[in-house]
């Protein structure tokens, strides 16, 4: 309806002008063809002008290359070829530790602002610088062991296990009064097989049954994994007399047990074993306190 407006005596219109154009930019892919800087296609258009780049410093380094090597031919000194700065960089062993160490650090970091501990709350003892660079273990006398009991004060509560020598400070029970201070500044390797804490603190392990020995071998593991004992040594242990009696065990059964499995001077057993001996329940359920 504008040609009305101009019948009518009003003004002339403006001038026709094309806007199809503006706002576009040449296609990178395909000539003479435009598309619009919008920002749906502005990643597009950005990664064409990386390539481009990319491109342009490789045919570069390619033209050093070449004049290097035309030097080669006629026999002049170069120096070293320069990276090609568009080449690949594999990851290989440094790049993978460097990746492995940023991510144990991010994950501290997230634990630290999460649970407020680098560890995510968990607490054992192979997170522990000590257990892998022991520092200050010491060699013991027996004697010397017995001083460490929790009674001497600013002294640490040691107890002993087949010879190694743990700190057990952190542990109550191992502290005057508790449960287990008959075990503190004594070398107890039969008592934590046998259960007879008060009779057994020995390395004398001479006649113990199967299941008495894995119990000892279960208090071993226990005390080397333990995120609260720290080893601080080894005690010296007499030789054990083998012609000395063995240690009478604590329960009475047991001892009769025993004493039947002992051959005559003939050799021969003083009573028929049993068809359906009793198991002997193993001492490492009964401890976990410890």
């Amino acid at each position: 309806m504008s040609w009305l407006k101009e019948a009518a005596g009003g003004g002339p219109l403006p001038p026709y002008v094309d806007n199809s154009l503006e706002g576009k930019v040449p296609d990178p892919r395909i000539p003479n063809r435009m598309v619009a800087n919008k920002a749906a296609n502005r990643p597009f258009l950005a990664y064409h002008e990386y390539r481009e780049k990319q491109e342009a410093l490789h045919a570069a380094w390619l033209k050093k290359k070449h004049e290097r090597d035309e030097k080669i031919a006629r026999g002049e000194k170069v120096g070293p070829l320069e990276r090609d700065p568009t080449a690949q960089e594999e990851v290989g062993l440094l790049g993978l530790l460097k990746f492995i160490v940023l991510l144990l650090l991010f994950a501290s970091l997230a634990g630290k602002f999460i649970t407020g501990s680098y560890t995510w709350e968990y607490e054992s003892k192979w997170i522990r610088w000590k257990t892998y660079w022991p520092t200050n273990q010491r060699l013991f006398s027996l004697n010397l062991l017995a001083e460490y009991d929790g009674t001497r004060a600013n002294r640490p509560t040691y107890l002993a296990i087949d010879g190694d020598v743990y700190d057990v400070s952190k542990g109550a029970a191992y502290q005057p009064g508790g449960s287990y201070h008959i075990l503190a500044g004594h070398e107890g390797a039969r008592a934590f097989g046998t259960g007879c804490f008060k009779t057994h603190r020995t390395h004398d392990t001479r006649g113990m049954s199967e299941s008495e020995l894995r119990s000892l071998a279960h208090w071993k593991k226990f005390y080397v994994e333990h995120k609260d004992y720290v080893k601080v040594g080894r005690v010296v242990l007499p030789s054990i007399d083998p012609a000395s009696p063995i240690p009478e065990h604590c329960d009475p059964k047991k001892t009769r047990q025993s004493d039947e499995k002992k051959p005559t001077q003939d050799g021969v057993s003083e009573a028929k074993a049993s068809d359906a001996m009793e198991k002997t329940k193993s001492t490492a359920g009964k401890y976990d306190e410890l």
